[in-house]
C-alpha cells in the first residue's frame, strides 16, 4: 500500500493528461508500451532492494545505493545515485504534486465562483486559492512524515484503496457514458502512435516523435520504473522472499499503467476535452464534469488531492533514505522541514516549468540505477526462475 500510495500520484492524472495534450492520442500507446517493460524493471528493483538491504539497529535500510555499493562494488555510483535521487525527491515531488493538486482544486473552486483573489509579488501573479491549498498540503504532509515510516504506512493503508476506488468509480462512469465511441478512440490511439502527420498542429512528420517522447516520459513518471524507489519501499518489507516482493511490484505497475493512467487518458479522449486548451489535471476535471456536471469535478478534485497527498508522504520517506545514506540520520529533521516548506511554492508555480524541472532531475536519477539493474540482472532472473519452479510444483 505504501508503494501504491507513493507511485499512484498526480502523474497518473496530470502527467497523463499532459502527455495527451502535448503528444496527442498516440502518447497513450507509448505509455502502455513502457508499462509492459516497466513491470520487468520494477520486478528487478524490488528483488535487488530485498537482496541487498542492510539492518541498522531496529531500522532497515534499502535502495539502489546499497546494490550499487555492495552488488556491483561501486561506491562512487552509489553516492552519485543517492545524491541525485535525494535532490530529485526534495526538488521535484514537493513542486509537481502540489502543483497538480492546486490546479485541479482551484479550478473547481473558481468554477463555482469561490475565488480568494490573487496577488502580484515581484512581477509574479500568485493565485490565493492555490497558495492556500499548498499550505494545507504542507501541514498535512508534515503531520504524517514526522512519525516516520510506520506513520506513513498507516496513512497509506487507509488512503491508497480510497483514492484508487474513488477515481475508478468516476472514470468508469465517464468511460461507460461514452462506451459507443471506445472503438473509434482506441483506433485513433494506435493510428496516431505511428502517424507521420501532425495531429495537434505541430510540423508535419513530428507527431510520432512527439507522441513517443511524451508517452515514454509521462509513462515513466506515472509508474516510476527505473527511478529506484521500488528498491526502497519493497526492500524494507517484512519478508524474506525477494520474488514475492517482485510480484507485488509487477502488480503495482499493472494497476498504475493499465488502470489509473488508462482511465485518465480515455476520459479526456472520449469526452473530447484534450484539445480544448486546458492543461494538467484541469483537463481530466473537465472530462469528469462533461459526464457528471458539478459532481464529476468535485470527485476529480478529491481524487487529485488524495493522489498528490499520498505521493508527497511516500516520496518524503524515499528522500530520507537517499540522503541518510550520504549524511547520516542527522539530515532527516532538516530535510523534512525543507520538504514541507517547498510545497506552497510548488502549488503556485507555472505548470510547464514544474514539469520540465521534474523531467530533468528524474532522468538523471534513472541512469545510475539502470547500470546496477543491468549488471545484477542475473540476481533478478534467479528470483523469477524460483517463481517458475514453484508454479510448476
Amino acid at each position: 500500500m505504501m508503494a501504491l500510495a507513493a507511485t499512484i500520484g498526480t502523474g497518473n492524472i496530470a502527467g497523463v493528461a499532459t502527455a495527451i495534450v502535448s503528444g496527442g492520442p498516440g502518447a497513450l500507446f507509448w505509455i502502455w508500451c513502457y508499462g509492459f517493460f516497466a513491470m520487468a524493471i520494477k520486478f528487478a528493483e524490488a528483488v535487488l532492494g530485498l537482496e541487498f538491504r542492510i539492518a541498522r539497529g531496529n531500522q532497515t535500510l534499502a535502495g539502489p545505493m546499497y546494490y550499487l555499493r555492495d552488488g556491483i562494488k561501486s561506491p562512487t555510483l552509489a553516492w552519485t545515485f543517492a545524491f541525485v535521487a535525494g535532490m530529485a525527491c526534495l526538488f521535484t515531488t514537493p513542486l509537481t504534486q502540489p502543483n497538480s493538486v492546486a490546479v485541479a482544486v482551484a479550478s473547481q473552486l473558481e468554477r463555482h465562483e469561490l475565488r480568494m483573489g490573487s496577488w502580484t509579488i515581484g512581477g509574479m501573479d500568485i493565485n490565493a486559492n492555490r497558495l492556500m491549498i499548498g499550505f494545507v498540503l504542507a501541514v498535512l504532509t508534515w503531520l504524517v512524515i514526522i512519525g516516520g515510516v510506520k506513520a506513513i504506512g498507516r496513512a497509506a493503508e487507509w488512503l491508497s484503496p480510497l483514492k484508487v476506488g474513488l477515481y475508478m468509480i468516476g472514470g468508469i462512469v465517464v468511460i461507460g457514458m461514452h462506451a459507443a465511441q471506445l472503438p473509434e478512440i482506441l483506433a485513433m490511439v494506435f493510428r496516431e502512435a505511428f502517424s507521420l502527420e501532425a495531429g495537434i498542429g505541430v510540423a508535419g512528420g513530428v507527431s510520432v516523435w512527439t507522441a513517443l517522447r511524451y508517452g515514454l516520459a509521462r509513462g515513466a513518471y506515472a509508474n516510476e520504473a527505473g527511478y529506484g524507489t521500488a528498491a526502497v519501499v519493497y526492500g524494507v518489507a517484512k519478508s524474506a522472499r525477494p520474488e514475492q516482493q517482485g510480484l507485488n511490484a509487477v502488480m503495482e505497475v499493472f494497476i498504475i499503467t493499465f488502470v489509473t493512467s488508462s482511465i485518465s487518458a480515455l476520459s479526456i479522449l472520449l469526452t473530447g476535452v484534450w484539445n480544448k486548451g486546458e492543461t494538467s489535471s484541469a483537463v481530466v476535471a473537465e472530462a469528469f464534469n462533461v459526464a457528471m456536471p458539478s459532481v464529476g469535478g468535485w470527485m476529480l478534485a478529491i481524487s487529485v488531492f488524495l493522489f498528490g497527498y499520498t505521493t508527497l508522504i511516500g516520496w518524503a520517506f524515499y528522500g530520507e533514505q537517499f540522503l541518510e545514506y550520504l549524511f547520516g540520520p542527522r539530515i532527516i529533521a532538516p530535510y523534512r522541514w525543507c520538504y514541507c516548506l517547498l510545497i506552497p511554492f510548488g502549488a503556485v508555480a507555472k505548470v510547464d516549468t514544474v514539469w520540465a524541472w521534474g523531467d530533468i532531475l528524474n532522468a538523471l536519477q534513472i541512469f545510475p540505477n539502470l547500470v546496477g539493474l543491468f549488471l545484477l540482472s542475473g540476481v533478478a532472473a534467479a528470483a523469477a526462475k524460483r517463481i517458475h519452479v514453484e508454479s510448476k510444483e
